[in-house]
């Protein structure tokens, strides 16, 4: 399958309805170092607010494979949140960037995702959090993150640029020291559910 940009989703306006903080962006967005420009508030997702000046780096942008929707909407279903044949709102994992092509299965810290006007760096796994239940719309999700180890991953940004839905991306190994699934166990290992 070739890696591309399946989404890029941006903050949506303050006060807007529903959990999701994020909407589809049209066109290309700019990346800064942090990310883009406007942040989501509470961001960075899933790790301590109070540590968000200091992880603004290597949480610049958070990206979730594509090729785990299928699962979630079946899951939904059967949770009786959604119809079985129902898409995934952008967004739903609190994404800035669904890919194609590509899985945490895949990923060392370190690897570089080269876009053709971007490059950006695999930091860490996210860590499985409350807002999982909150955005998939049922009480286990955050816990079936941590048994899947479907957690997507945050990047941080080494060339920044603009990136747009529909770009082709490419994986560039890094020094392949650790690997994101192992990051992830490592740093769950004592989380209870």
């Amino acid at each position: 399958m070739p890696m591309i940009v399946s989404s890029v989703n941006v903050p949506r306006p303050a006060n807007s309805p529903g959990v999701l903080r994020l909407a589809p962006a049209t066109g290309a967005v700019g990346v800064g170092l942090t990310g883009f420009p406007e942040r989501a508030d509470l961001h960075p997702v899933g790790e301590d607010p109070a540590l968000a000046d200091e992880l603004a780096l290597s949480h610049a942008l958070f990206a979730y494979p594509t090729a785990h929707h299928a699962f979630w909407q079946t899951v939904r279903a059967q949770a009786g949140v959604a119809e079985p044949d129902a898409p995934l709102a952008p967004g739903s994992f609190d994404e800035h960037l669904a890919l194609d092509g590509v899985q945490e299965s895949q990923l060392w810290e370190g690897d570089l995702l080269r876009f053709p006007d971007l490059t950006l760096v695999v930091s860490v796994p996210r860590l499985p959090d409350a807002r999982f239940n909150e955005t998939l719309g049922f009480v286990h999700a955050a816990k079936m993150v941590a048994q899947s180890r479907w957690s997507g991953f945050w990047l941080s940004v080494r060339v920044p640029g603009t990136i747009a839905a529909g770009q082709p991306f490419e994986l560039i190994p890094g020094p392949r020291a650790t690997g994101v699934v192992e990051l992830f166990r490592a740093r769950t290992a004592k989380m209870t559910w």
